[in-house]
């Protein structure tokens, strides 16, 4: 018989695991719940059953049917939903993480499991000393990746044990989330109590770091480079394709790792994922600066972006002259970095950015009008690949390019007006041929029409193609970025002018040198095959294309020699950026109504259609031009309002439709960045930007 009393009760059973150490303890409970009962109240009761004395501050409700967290405790279950089929687990929200940095080191840390990705990752970056932790996300190994992986564990013989930098101590370690005021905000350099010295503005300016000065060189410092047979055995995509393939795996940053299906001790990739670097700031910045650079050193190790082989060597020799100074004892030392008071800083900062130290004529800048006239030769491909060079008198005014017959006529009408809004420039140089040229890929209704300028020399070629660069970007030369822009350009050149000599082949340091880990595969085995070529030849005069890969890369070294470390880093990072092919990430897709596959490049600033079987760009849409975009989740299709009712819709088909609108939405997010904003950032916005409304 059941008494009236609990027959008239709406009470019901609740099944929940407790995921706890002691492993001679009940893991299932049975709990008499009614619906009106809050979250909170189901853990208390729990709690009270379980009968073991512990902190469970850091214990919260996971949904495994659901796959969700009940973390709004004072929502009843009613209004969760959660009724007696629910299958429930008490669980720790933060929990262990091994994490594969750019510089492809393992760290091991407590990670929160229960908040979103994007709250996680600057939990991380706070842990790893990395400032600007909203350009980095994770990411999920490819299959690709893994099958290789396991193909490779599987033939060789010895099982090697991966070194795994364990920071348990972690401001996350005890279940709390770190502390929001980690960091000072004018990043003054804290000092030694005891010796009154400076300490290590690189290290101690995140007071709860538990980063060692040991830990922090590991992830600060570049290490010896890997092996030729560690970098032959790690996957290398070789199409298009699979380039765009590596994209498909970056975590949702508006769920939580639970959410995605993460578990504890899994391993995910901690990477840049927005490629705008901003405020880089050598002083505080040397894990993050490391790190960047190591992430585009293994992205031309791995051919994940395409080079010219004079620009590969220019990579090479970085990379030779950063790995000999990070292994001299003189730049382990942090305290030698000269301590630069903020006030001074910022006044340096303020010139540099106003361009007031360098210009006497500041109202004639501001009231004349910059412009370039200058004779250029005007390149446009035929039919059978005949090429027509003829030499025209060019004008570059505001964002346009003008040319006419000659000088004499510059004042009439021009032949033709090119707009350079939108456009895309590509560098054609080839400094060894004393070629400099121009791609310009100017959108029009039928896709992009191509033009090719030349220029005589450096001096002029650098003028040309900063003011190409910012009319792509609907800014003048009157902009303060052009002078700068300019310099960056022949500062790039002057790494690719280097002089052959022939005692670079018998230099006593190449001896030493293993050149085919600064290089890519491919170019390693090319230099492999043209030096067997030249044997069996028996040439005695000196051959270019025959001198070994070690003297070629100690040639191109010669101009990076006096270099300091973090300079040439930002060297590296800045060329890695400058290169043709250089996209922030692709994907695989297909326009609405086309059965043509073709990749979608997100940049900082611009979508690129970009052609599979060629690799060369078909359409750019800049984002300043871009009125709305929005997805249709039903049948995961990406929909683009532009300027001049251009509207394109797209289906992924390498990704989730979410990881482009994510992409879109975070540039957008990046792009309202300043550093009047104290550093402080405005989540709210990011996921307004990048959530999307499913």
């Amino acid at each position: 018989m059941i008494s009236s009393s609990a027959y008239g009760s709406n009470t019901w059973e609740l099944l929940v695991t407790v995921d706890h150490q002691c492993e001679e303890e009940q893991k299932e409970f049975t709990l008499r719940v009614t619906g009106d009962l809050h979250v909170g109240g189901v853990m208390l009761k729990l709690v009270e059953q379980i009968k073991v004395s512990q902190d469970w501050s850091d214990y919260a409700l996971w949904w495994e049917q659901k796959k969700c967290w009940l973390l709004k405790t004072h929502w009843t279950l009613d209004k969760c939903g959660v009724q007696a089929d629910a299958k429930l687990l008490f669980t720790t929200q933060h929990k262990m993480l091994r994490l594969r940095l750019p510089n492809m080191k393992t760290v091991r840390l407590k990670v929160s499991f229960s908040s979103v990705v994007f709250k996680a990752v600057s939990d991380i970056c706070k842990i790893l000393n990395i400032r600007r932790s909203e350009e980095l996300s994770l990411l999920k190994q490819s299959e690709d990746t893994l099958r290789k992986k396991k193909k490779k564990d599987k033939n060789s013989k010895e099982v090697v044990t991966e070194d795994i930098l364990n920071l348990c101590n972690s401001p996350t370690s005890s279940g709390l989330s770190a502390s929001p005021g980690l960091y000072s905000k004018t990043m003054t350099p804290t000092y030694d109590p005891i010796s009154g010295t400076p300490a290590s503005s690189t290290i101690t300016w995140f007071s709860d770091s538990p980063l060692t000065e040991q830990n922090c060189s590991i992830l600060a410092f570049s290490h010896p480079n890997c092996s030729p047979e560690t970098l032959a055995e790690m996957y290398q995509p070789r199409t298009l394709a699979d380039k765009a393939k590596l994209n498909a795996g970056w975590l949702d940053s508006s769920r939580s790792l639970m959410e995605q299906g993460i578990l504890e001790d899994d391993q995910l990739l901690l990477r840049f994922k927005y490629y705008t670097f901003f405020d880089l700031n050598p002083k505080y910045d040397a894990v993050r600066i490391n790190q960047i650079y190591e992430q585009a050193r293994w992205a031309i190790l791995l051919e994940e972006i395409d080079c010219t082989e004079e620009e590969m060597l220019i990579f090479a020799a970085l990379q030779y002259h950063v790995s000999k100074l990070s292994s001299s004892s003189e730049t382990q030392d942090f305290t030698n970095e000269s301590e630069v008071d903020e006030v001074e800083a910022a006044l340096s900062n303020l010139e540099v950015t106003l361009e007031g130290g360098k210009s006497s004529n500041i109202l004639e800048d501001i009231t004349d009008i910059p412009k370039l006239a200058d004779y250029l030769r005007l390149v446009r491909p035929r039919r059978l690949s005949i090429k027509t060079i003829k030499p025209y008198w060019f004008v570059f005014k505001d964002t346009s390019i003008s040319y006419f017959k000659n000088k004499e006529s510059g004042q009439g009408e021009p032949i033709e007006k090119l707009n350079l809004k939108g456009c895309e420039v590509v560098p054609d140089v080839n400094v060894a041929a004393k070629k400099f040229g121009i791609k310009l890929l100017i959108p029009v209704a039928a896709g992009m029409n191509e033009v090719y300028l030349r220029c005589d020399n450096e001096n002029q070629y650098a003028r040309w193609m900063a003011a190409s660069v910012l009319a792509s970007k609907g800014k003048t030369m009157a902009d303060s970025s052009y002078h700068p822009e300019v310099h960056k350009i022949l500062s790039f050149l002057k790494m690719k002018n280097w002089t052959m000599s022939p005692q670079a082949a018998s230099d006593p340091e190449s001896i030493d040198m293993k050149p085919e880990c600064f290089v890519s595969l491919r170019y390693t085995k090319k230099y492999k095959s043209k030096q067997v070529y030249g044997a069996h030849r028996q040439q005695r005069e000196l051959n270019r294309d025959l001198i070994p890969l070690a003297a070629r890369i100690l040639e191109a070294h010669q101009n990076v020699s006096q270099m300091p470390l973090v300079e040439a880093k930002l060297r590296f990072i800045q060329a890695w950026q400058s290169l043709p092919e250089f996209v922030g990430c692709g994907f695989l897709f297909r326009f609405k109504g086309s059965k043509k596959e073709d990749v979608l490049g997100v940049s900082y600033n611009r979508l690129i259609r970009i052609d599979i079987a060629t690799g060369d760009p078909i359409t750019t849409w800049r984002f300043s031009t871009m009125k709305q975009w929005n997805v249709n989740w039903e049948i995961r299709q990406v929909g683009i309002e532009f300027d001049h009712n251009v509207s394109v819709a797209f289906t992924c088909l390498s990704a989730d439709c979410k990881i482009i609108h994510e992409h879109i939405g975070g540039y957008i997010f990046l792009s309202t960045r300043s550093k009047d904003h104290n550093e402080s950032l405005d989540e709210e916005l990011f996921h307004k930007l990048t959530g999307g409304q499913e």
